[in-house]
């Protein structure tokens, strides 16, 4: 059975459900642990070097991960990148998610006001 883990901040959207079960044949979806999610959710921006950082990550990873398993990674750009290396080694298939941005503007007592709405495409490759 092939799962999607989560490397990501936010809740999937039922679209992502769906085109993530059927673009890449995912039939179970793991979210991270509370505290391991709380790290990937709060990269602190002074660190130099993300290595030590992340190896509770990797580690769940190893516990987690079947070759042809996908981990959708989407955070702080070091991270992720060195995340996405990480489970093409273990012979995962790393993806993120693309959207497409509609912004409306409206007048609200005298202020504009933006909104923008995401809306699922696909997912891409690493």
């Amino acid at each position: 059975m092939k799962k999607m883990i989560l490397f990501f901040s936010h809740s999937l959207t039922q679209a992502q459900r769906v085109d993530a079960k059927k673009s890449l044949e995912v039939e179970n979806f793991l979210a991270l642990p509370g505290e391991l999610q709380q790290l990937w959710s709060n990269i602190p921006p002074y660190l130099e070097d993300l290595d030590s950082y992340l190896k509770p990550l990797k580690e769940y990873l190893l516990d987690n991960l079947k070759s042809g398993d996908v981990v959708l990674v989407q955070g702080d750009f070091g991270a992720t990148c060195n995340i996405v290396s990480f489970v093409k080694s273990l012979g995962g298939v790393a993806v993120y998610a693309t959207t497409k941005r509609d912004v409306k503007e409206r007048v609200v007592d005298g202020k504009v006001v933006k909104s923008s709405v995401f809306e699922h495409i696909i997912f891409r490759r690493f």
